[in-house]
């Protein structure tokens, strides 16, 4: 249970004697009640008292004893302010904060585990619940427990400063869809800077960037922290992009709905290349692109399954044989069905002579087919 409970997030200062607008995450109203906030300074928790509350549309602007100048305030826009939990109003039966909800198991009907409660979005209308789940399984989410990846979805609405959250507006230019705002991402982004103490590499996936290659998996493997930035509607505004992200990523020639599946492919793949998450690390040296070649066929039993055998040399116990059929066999599966890899693909003289037999041969099957 968090022994602090954030009440609002100063937006930016009114006028020049130290008040300051707050964007409300509690009922506005509350404010009334308070006798003191304490600030996240980014170093520590600094008490301030209120001396005057006033209200602005959906905002509150706050007046704190002993700030009366502009100068002494404004270095604190976008902190959030907190209040001690034993100065929170008593809940009534099943009612409960949103800070103590978050981290919860959201569980199905049948008692069955659906994920995490990651956020709750208050839009106004309705309450959306912001569950986190997907990258919690199989070897990530293994991963994930024994601390060997950490990951964490930042809601770019928290640092919408407006009634509804809202991140998208009009276009300049007139045009079909909406587009996200620059401020909200450049927020969210200084946010996570302020807490690496640097400034992070950020992905945009977007389908006007590079084609994700495994190449590229292995490389932002080695990063210690990396952001996924995921647009949505018409993309984001250009001029935050062109000051905060450091890649521009497709995962294909194809427009999705948003970049969140794009990142979770990501996700995925370059977790596979983070030392240990694999239980045996080779597997992901060996597997489909590592050295621009598909992976080898592999069997399990029966030895027989349809009419259709084991080939013998995986049965024979020679390492050697068969570690030269597997390779043979990349090489023939990589021609066939990938040849643009093998382009990149680090091949000696015999094997691009095996290569071009290959082809010879699959044109003269062709023409006979003619």
């Amino acid at each position: 249970m968090e022994d602090l409970l954030k009440v609002g997030v100063i937006t930016t200062t009114h006028g020049i004697r130290g008040e300051v607008k707050v964007y409300p995450t509690t009922d506005a109203d509350r404010f009334l009640d308070l006798e003191y906030v304490l600030l996240d300074t980014g170093r520590e928790k600094r008490k301030l008292e209120i001396e005057n509350v006033k209200y602005f549309k959906n905002l509150v602007i706050l007046k704190f004893r002993g700030i009366d100048n502009i100068n002494d305030i404004e270095m604190y826009k976008k902190r959030e302010l907190w209040i001690p939990r034993e100065e929170a109003q008593e809940l009534e039966e099943d009612e409960y904060y949103i800070a103590d909800l978050i981290g919860m198991d959201v569980v199905l009907e049948d008692g069955s585990k659906f994920g995490t409660l990651k956020d709750v979005m208050e839009t106004g209308a309705n309450d959306v619940y912001v569950v986190e789940d997907a990258m919690n399984t199989s070897i990530t989410g293994r991963a994930i427990t024994k601390g060997l990846l950490t990951l964490e979805a930042v809601n770019i609405r928290d640092y919408a400063f407006n009634k509804h959250q809202k991140v998208d507006d009009y276009t300049y230019g007139g045009g079909a869809g909406m587009l996200m705002q620059a401020e909200p991402v450049y927020l969210a982004y200084e946010a996570i800077a302020n807490r690496t103490a640097k400034k992070p590499r950020v992905v945009y996936l977007t389908p006007q960037g590079q084609v994700f290659n495994q190449a590229m998996a292995r490389e932002m493997a080695q990063e210690e922290d990396l952001v996924f930035l995921c647009g949505h509607y018409e993309g984001i505004d250009e001029r935050v992009l062109e000051e905060i992200v450091t890649d521009y990523v497709s995962i294909g020639d194809y427009v999705l709905t948003g970049g969140e599946l794009p990142a979770m492919v990501m996700m995925d793949s370059i977790s596979r290349m983070v030392p240990g998450v694999l239980n045996n690390q080779e597997s992901g040296e060996t597997e489909s692109f590592a050295g621009n070649l598909l992976e080898y066929p592999q069997y399990s039993r029966p030895e027989e399954w349809h009419g259709k055998k084991v080939p013998e040399v995986l049965m024979s116990g020679h390492h050697a044989n068969i570690e030269k059929w597997r390779r043979e066999q990349s090489i023939y599966r990589t021609a066939k069905r990938r040849p643009d890899l093998l382009k990149k693909a680090d091949l000696t003289n015999k094997e691009w002579n095996y290569v071009r037999q290959l082809r010879k041969q699959w044109k003269e099957e062709e023409e006979q087919i003619k």
